[in-house]
């Protein structure tokens, strides 16, 4: 009998036509966690992550371990099963079984269908959905998964719509379109859809009339006028004409290159055998800074655009950026899709789920994506799109063998250009007739270039710039720059970039010199103006006479940035001719991002901010979450190296703000690593009690997320101290909590309980009652283990109280446990049975049955030495079964080797 999963809508199951019982929402939650990546393992971890979020409760894994058991159960009986696996629980699946898969599949081979075939096929896709999708179910993961989904819907339907009206079907369109408008009422691609079939239903002037609502909106609500296809659109109506149908966005990101192109005709060959059309065309470009990777790159790409009509997906990876980290893939995933048309807020929040999402939304089409600057291979696997019509450009400094071995890219290695392609590159700059004019000096620059095109390129600029200049001149530049030594790469650049820097005017000179010391792999203007305090017009005009001179390049209106390696060079003046202006200029830089980064940090977190870190002030430029977001997503690696950069120097104050600044932005994007490194350098930097008692406190917390307990206890017993030192009671209640669940993971009873008591004293008093239960229930526990029972007893008869009343049934079976584990040591053993029993029957209601296994060992335990021996020996056995289908290897040889032949 087959199963067919239903994600798209109700979570659900049905063989034959028939539901199967799945259970509660949360033990739904995890068939849907197996589901939505079928025939993967997903580790325990991972799966609590997605019942539960971020705050699991204490007996997570015991839980899911019952949500398993009983899932198995339920399948089992139609004849499907979860496996375990050594990387998980996996549900082994025919993709066509689930409708989730089934749509994606419908979706992706329409792209390869003429418009009605493709028609059909959307329609079908469509008409899998129920509902919302995974309806019934709940929590962080699953939100972040039904964004996902419910965008792809949306692209679905927005593409469904352009098949419709290029097929004639608007008049049918038109009992929808509206209701749609109504719901999306930003959607410029929508807005389009519905214009046009009112234009081509005759309503010309409700057509119009449609364009100026949405321009209103546009600008009251986001302050943005119309892009230009609708705006297009708009002209087209007005003036009558014929009207094509819109088409889903086409992302057209390749940044521009210069015409001055020569040589490499057998590279160009190469890349144009390489990335024909077939399945997933790749190439990736390797060698030496300088020699000109990404020109030949864009230059190829901007040649072969006619080859990828659904557009050009670019970025800049940074692999080698002097003045920071490499982009992280998750950065460049978020966005690539903004380039595809998903909104702001609409992606998810996990990579994995991006990175799906991408390769769902590139399926199918004829795209190029040049990841350009590639540290590694681990840095761009994430960003690869599947198979299908995709073509792949990496360039790279490393040999990416990795890539090459394990993906079977093929590696491109460029050399230097040969002394003939490089002296039509300096004639394309400087004319052939300059070049005839001073043969000798040409023959002089060319050696001294040594074939790379950025000094070749530097050195152009520089005889661009001064046409009167005699060529022997620059000669005699480079020269007095840095001696006669020219052909070698390292040589021949530093040569080139001292040439280009003495002839600087004064002002520029330092300007430059000072960029090159900026922290991060890029600045905006704001930022520069904070660096080298100047207005910032003044600061505009500067930075215009650098890019002149291509010392810089504005790669995004409003942010600049150097080649490394003119980067690399600049830092170098800064020190030794404006030694008194590094240390001003830098900590201005780092205090504009500390002071915009915590305005932006108090948008998305306005809880708390720290006295330590000092109040958070407006930002003009960061009014909302929005706002901040955007801002957060651009400076993050200039807040990283900023950061870094004050730590090195030992400027305790700054880093704990751009720590704390960081804070909720990591946590949210995922950012765990970068996380814990900025931590650990506000700990290490941390001279005030109250900057080492927030470094260790966060840092503390980040480590048990991570797992890493004994490190973590570490840092919290100095949070403890330090909390305590500066009288934030709330604080010292958390880690007192944390330390107790620590301690007791390492076997020490009493350090636990001394723990679990102190966070009671507390909460106490903060007038939260659950919280207050939890510490009663877990101090009880802790008393009971070290044979204090009566105040055992009455910690966790209260805890009840609080439980029952406030509806906790989880929590009130935990404490009902509790309460059997006193009583049955206190020799109470009818007391005992009665709490155990009622405490099963809670953990039933719930579906926890890891815990209803642990308990109904306890309760066998109680019946033995009331002398119900039938009984005992049933739930032992019972428990033992529960342990074997739960996994618990140890638990089952434990309770084997104490049963003996009752085991059999």
């Amino acid at each position: 009998m087959s199963v067919e999963f239903g994600l798209l809508g109700e979570v659900r199951a049905r063989a034959g036509g028939v539901a199967v019982d799945l259970g509660h929402a949360r033990q739904r939650c995890v068939l849907a966690a197996l589901l939505v990546e079928p025939n993967r393992p997903q580790a325990l971890d991972v799966l609590i992550e997605r019942v539960w979020g971020e705050g699991p409760p204490r007996q997570a894994r015991n839980t899911l371990y019952g949500y398993l058991y009983r899932l198995r159960q339920a399948l089992g009986e139609v004849h499907a099963g979860i496996d375990r696996t050594a990387g998980g629980y996996l549900l082994p699946v025919d993709e066509d079984s689930v409708d989730l898969h089934r749509f994606r599949q419908l979706v992706r081979s329409a792209a390869d269908q003429d418009d009605e075939e493709a028609l059909t096929r959307m329609e079908s896709a469509l008409a899998l959905w129920r509902g919302q999708a995974l309806g019934g179910v709940e929590g962080e993961w699953v939100e972040s998964v039904r964004r996902t989904l419910e965008q792809e819907r949306w692209q679905a339907v927005l593409h469904r719509n352009d098949l419709a009206l290029r097929l004639g079907g608007h008049d049918a369109l038109l009992a929808e379109l509206p209701e749609l408008a109504a719901a999306h009422p930003l959607d410029e691609r929508l807005a389009g859809q519905l214009m046009l079939a009112l234009y081509r239903s005759g309503r010309q002037a409700d057509a119009l009339g449609r364009y100026q609502e949405i321009r209103h909106r546009l600008a009251e609500e986001l302050g943005a006028d119309p892009g230009p296809l609708l705006r297009k659109l708009h002209q087209q109506v007005l003036a009558g004409e014929p009207v094509s149908a819109t088409r889903a966005p086409t992302p057209r990101q390749l940044p521009s290159v210069s015409r001055l192109f020569a040589g490499r005709a057998d590279q160009l060959a190469r890349m144009d055998k390489a990335l024909a059309a077939g399945d997933a065309p790749a190439l990736a470009v390797v060698g030496a800074a300088g020699i000109g990777k990404t020109t030949l790159v864009l230059h190829w790409a901007h040649r072969a655009i006619d080859r990828f009509p659904d557009g050009q997906l670019y970025a800049d990876l940074r692999g080698f950026d002097p003045a920071g980290p490499p982009v992280s893939p998750a950065i460049v995933l978020r966005r690539f899709l903004d380039a595809l048309g998903v909104p702001a807020g609409s992606a998810p929040a996990e990579p994995d789920a991006q990175a799906a999402l991408y390769r769902s939304l590139v399926a199918g089409k004829r795209m190029l994506v040049v990841l350009d600057n590639a540290r590694d291979a681990e840095q761009v696997l994430p960003l690869l799109p599947g198979n299908g019509g995709c073509a792949v450009l990496i360039t790279s400094r490393h040999r990416l063998t990795g890539l090459a071995a394990g993906h079977g890219f093929p590696l491109l290695d460029l050399e230097v250009l040969p002394d003939d392609d490089a002296r039509e590159l300096l004639a394309r700059h400087l004319s052939e007739q300059r070049l005839r004019e001073e043969p000798g000096a040409v023959d002089n620059l060319l050696r001294w270039c040594g074939g790379l095109p950025l000094a070749l390129g530097l050195i152009a600029a520089r005889a661009t710039v001064h046409p009167d200049f005699p060529l022997a001149a620059l000669v005699e530049e480079l020269r007095a720059a840095e001696g006669w030594d020219a052909g070698e790469a390292s040589t021949s650049l530093r040569a080139v970039f001292t040439a280009s820097y003495r002839v600087l005017p004064p002002d520029a000179a330092w300007a430059f010199a000072l960029l090159g010391i900026a922290p991060g792999p890029d600045i905006g203007l704001p930022a520069a103006a904070a660096l080298l305090e100047l207005p910032v017009p003044r600061v505009r005009e500067l930075l215009r006479h650098l890019e002149t001179v291509h010392l810089v390049r504005q790669h995004a209106p409003g942010r600049y940035r150097m080649h490394d390696l003119v980067r690399t060079y600049a830092a170098e003046p800064a020190e030794a001719e404006y030694p008194d202006d590094v240390a001003p200029a830098l900590r201005r830089a780092i205090d504009y991002y500390a002071k915009s980064g915590l305005a932006a940090e108090s948008v998305l977190y306005p809880y708390e901010t720290p006295a330590v870190v000092g109040p958070a002030e407006p930002d003009p430029a960061i009014t909302d979450e929005a706002t901040a977001l955007a801002w957060l997503t651009t400076e993050y690696p200039c807040l990283l190296a900023a950061q870094a950069s004050a730590a090195r120097r030992g400027w305790a104050p700054a880093v704990s703000r751009l720590a704390w600044a960081l804070d909720t932005f990591q946590r949210r994007q995922g950012h765990s690593e970068d996380q814990l490194e900025v931590w650990r350098a506000a700990l290490a930097t941390a001279g005030e009690p109250d900057q080492r008692a927030l470094a260790a406190w966060r840092l503390g917390a980040a480590l048990a997320r991570a797992g890493e307990l004994t490190e973590s206890a570490r840092h919290l017993d100095d949070a403890l101290a330090l909390s305590r030192e500066s009288g934030d009671v709330s604080a010292e209640a958390n880690v007192h909590q944390a330390l107790a669940w620590v301690h007791e993971r390492h076997g020490d009873d009493a350090t636990a309980l001394h723990h679990g008591i102190s966070a009671l004293d507390i909460l106490r008093g903060l007038g939260v009652p659950m919280r207050e239960a939890h510490a009663l229930n877990q101090a009880g526990w802790y008393a009971a283990k070290v044979g204090d029972l009566a105040r055992a007893q009455r910690w966790c008869e209260d805890a009840l109280e609080i439980c029952r009343r406030h509806g906790d049934r989880d929590a009130e079976a935990r404490t009902l446990d509790s309460l059997g584990y006193i009583a049955h040591l206190d020799g109470r053993y009818d007391d005992a049975i009665s709490h155990y029993d009622e405490a099963l029957a809670r953990f039933d209601d719930v579906g926890a049955l890891y815990d209803y296994a642990d308990t109904l060992e306890r309760l066998a335990d109680s019946l033995s030495a009331a002398g119900q021996a039938e009984r005992a020996r049933s739930s032992w056995r019972t428990a033992l079964s529960m342990f074997a289908d739960q996994h618990r290897e140890s638990d089952v040889d434990r309770l084997r080797a104490r049963l003996g032949p009752l085991s059999r």
